[in-house]
C-alpha cells in the first residue's frame, strides 16, 4: 500500500463539486447495515454498495425485502446499475448481490485480497475442492489504486485492511464508501480480531482515509447508535472523524489505538450471523450448492472461532 493511490483519490475529491454524485441509503435495522446507491446525475449510471439478503437463522429462510427496496428505488429513479461493490466479506449480514445482479445487471466487484479470506475461511469451513479460492465468484477483483468509471464520474479503489485483510474503500466524486473501517465519530472504529484482522493495519488504514480532504463525505456500512443518540446515522465527513472519533481522533497514537482496540475486542462476542454470512459472502453472495436431496446447507463449525 503506497501513498500514490491516496494522492489520486485526493485529486478526485478536489476535482468534484459538492454533491457531485447522489447517494441514497437503505438501512436494515435487523443487521444495522446501510446499503448505498450512488449515482451520476448526468448519466443516471449507478452502483450499489454492500447489499443485504434478509436471513432468519432460526428457520434458515432467506428473503429479499431489503434488496427489493433497492430495486424499487433504482427503477423509480430510472437508474442503470453499472457496479455491485462489496467493501469486504461481511460477518454480520448476507449479501444480496446475485439477486440484484439478476434483476438489475452490473459488474460484481471486491478487493483482490478476497483470495486471502477465501483461503482462510475455506479451511475453517473445511470446504472441498469444488469451492474456488481464486475469487472467480466475482466479476472483477480490484487492486489498490485501481480506477473505474461510474457514468461520467471517476472512482478509485483503496485497500484499507485491518478489520479484515481484504477491506476496500471506494472514492467516487466527493464521496468515500468506507465499509466497516470507521463508524460514526461517537461510536468509533471497527473490530480487528477476526481471522486475518490486525489493529495496527486498521489504524494505518484509517489514517489513510483521514488523508482525504476534510469535506469528503464518508458513508459507513453500519451504525449501532452510540449511547445517548436516538437515531441511526451513516454519513459523516473526514473532518468530523478526524476531530471527534472517540477511538482515533487527532492526537491518538498508533500504540494507544492498538492497545485500546485489542482490549476492547477481547470483550466482544462473535456477530450473530458470522458463520452463515462468511460462507455466503466469500462465494460472492451465492448460497452453497444443493446437496443430493436438492437442499442447500450452511455449516456450523464447533469451537472454531
Amino acid at each position: 500500500m503506497t501513498d500514490l493511490p491516496l494522492e489520486q483519490a485526493v485529486r478526485i475529491v478536489e476535482g468534484a463539486a459538492a454533491g457531485d454524485v447522489a447517494v441514497h441509503s437503505v438501512f436494515d435495522e435487523a443487521t444495522f447495515t446501510a446499503t448505498h446507491v450512488v449515482s451520476d446525475p448526468a448519466t443516471r449510471k449507478a452502483a450499489i454498495i454492500d447489499s443485504v439478503l434478509d436471513f432468519d437463522p432460526a428457520s434458515g429462510r432467506t428473503s429479499h425485502e431489503s434488496a427489493d427496496q433497492i430495486i424499487a428505488y433504482v427503477e423509480a429513479e430510472g437508474l442503470e446499475i453499472e457496479w455491485l461493490l462489496e467493501t469486504h466479506v461481511h460477518a454480520d449480514h448476507l449479501s444480496a448481490a446475485p439477486y440484484l445482479q439478476q434483476r438489475l445487471g452490473g459488474t460484481l466487484a471486491i478487493g483482490r485480497d478476497i483470495l486471502t479470506v477465501q483461503s482462510t475461511f475455506g479451511a475453517i469451513f473445511n470446504e472441498g475442492p469444488d469451492f474456488a479460492r481464486d475469487g472467480s465468484q466475482f466479476d472483477r477483483l480490484l487492486l489498490d489504486g485501481e480506477r473505474f468509471r461510474l457514468g461520467s464520474r471517476e472512482g478509485i479503489a483503496l485497500h484499507v485492511p485491518g478489520h479484515t485483510p481484504a477491506d476496500m474503500a471506494y472514492v467516487i466524486g466527493d464521496v468515500a464508501f468506507v465499509g466497516d473501517t470507521l463508524f460514526m465519530p461517537d461510536y468509533g472504529t471497527a473490530r480487528a480480531d477476526f481471522p486475518g484482522g490486525d489493529a495496527q493495519a486498521l489504524f494505518r488504514s484509517i489514517h489513510r482515509l483521514l488523508g482525504l480532504p476534510d469535506r469528503t463525505r464518508l458513508f459507513l456500512c453500519h451504525d449501532y447508535k452510540a449511547p445517548g443518540r436516538e437515531h441511526f446515522m451513516w454519513e459523516t465527513t473526514v473532518a468530523a472523524e478526524r476531530q471527534g472519533n472517540v477511538h482515533v481522533h487527532s492526537g491518538v497514537t498508533e500504540k494507544a489505538f492498538v492497545a485500546m482496540r485489542e482490549a476492547r475486542d477481547a470483550t466482544l462476542g462473535m456477530p450473530r450471523l458470522i458463520l452463515p454470512s462468511i460462507q455466503v459472502n466469500m462465494r460472492g453472495g451465492n448460497l452453497p450448492e444443493p446437496e443430493d436431496n436438492g437442499t442447500r446447507y450452511l455449516k456450523l463449525p464447533l469451537n472454531s472461532l
